[in-house]
């Protein structure tokens, strides 16, 4: 390749960074407050209800009107992203629900500016990199783009798998503090105490995902909310489904008047007999693991250590 075709290459480059740039820069000026076209709801609502703020990214949500340029050329084609990011990353309903899983830490909204963000900063330190590449002649310009689409789409992904994790380390967390945390709440029921005092004495005397999940569901119930109710809401934000199990199990007993403590020892017997269950799946799954090192690093040097001495007799023989 010539150093004119060079030249040429890297001139189209920069015009289509400079294009997404300014095409970028002029969304952000059409989403600003003095630009944004105001409707009388929008004047009336801050005094009548609680609004809701809109970031740059606002004429993506609930098919907003925001400016007739944009909502005549580019509706369609919004509509149609919108359903393919819901596909790709999930739907506001989904990732609502995974969030709570999660431990509730992030609302939506700050999610998908997570995800945004993770994906400009990748696609900035790829398109850097790609560009640093080219100028020295190392790699083709197909294959820079190919490494800049991948590394833009792959950050937001990567951001959705951390959350799966997340998820996955509060259920096993969970897992783990089930047992003891049943056997408190039966208890303290036993002695005595009420269902309210004994969720809020677990949860004050106790820490973990689950003694917090606790402190929230105390809290619902001292803010007028019901004791089914808020023992129903906390088996939604739960990730395991024992801990589901249960809360639905109290709150069926709390209606139908069943006594309490034999309820809350049931639960704390299936709890230790699912905790055992599960350490013997694990101790199952850990010794296949195990066959590994043993298989592939010490059986071959036991049988080195078996043959050598004979090969080497039999040579020294001969």
């Amino acid at each position: 390749m010539s150093i004119r075709d060079n030249t040429f290459t890297i001139i189209l480059l920069g015009c289509a960074l400079g294009a997404l740039f300014g095409l970028g820069i002029a969304l952000v000026i059409l989403e600003n407050p003095w630009r944004r076209p105001r409707s009388v709801e929008a004047r009336i609502a801050p005094y009548v209800k609680q609004g809701k703020a809109r970031g740059a990214l606002g004429f993506l949500d609930h098919g907003r009107r925001v400016h007739p340029v944009i909502d005549t050329n580019l509706g369609p084609f919004l509509v149609k992203a919108r359903a393919f990011a819901a596909r790709t990353f999930g739907s506001q309903r989904e990732i609502e629900k995974r969030l709570a899983l999660a431990g509730g830490r992030l609302n939506y909204r700050d999610f998908r500016v997570q995800q945004l963000t993770w994906a400009i900063i990748a696609f900035v330190a790829s398109a850097a990199l790609g560009m640093g590449l080219f100028a020295l002649g190392r790699a083709p310009l197909i294959a820079l783009l190919a490494l800049v689409v991948i590394a833009t789409v792959t950050a937001p992904l990567m951001r959705d798998y951390l959350l799966t994790s997340a998820i996955t380390s509060r259920k096993q967390a969970m897992a783990r503090e089930f047992p003891t945390v049943a056997d408190l709440l039966a208890l303290a029921i036993s002695a005595g105490e009420g269902p309210i005092a004994a969720m809020e004495r677990v949860a004050r005397t106790s820490r973990g995902e689950l003694s917090r999940e606790l402190a929230i569901a105390v809290f619902e119930i001292r803010a007028g909310s019901t004791l089914e109710d808020a023992l129903m809401n906390l088996g939604t934000r739960s990730p395991l489904d024992s801990v589901s199990r249960f809360a639905e199990t109290i709150a069926v007993a709390l209606e139908r008047g069943t006594p309490l403590a034999d309820v809350m020892r049931a639960q704390a017997q299936d709890a230790r007999e699912l905790s055992k269950r599960t350490l013997m799946e694990s101790a199952g799954r850990r010794e296949v693991y195990m066959l590994m090192p043993v298989v592939f690093l010490l059986m071959p040097l036991v049988i080195v250590f078996a043959v050598f001495p004979g090969i080497t007799a039999l040579q020294v023989g001969l």
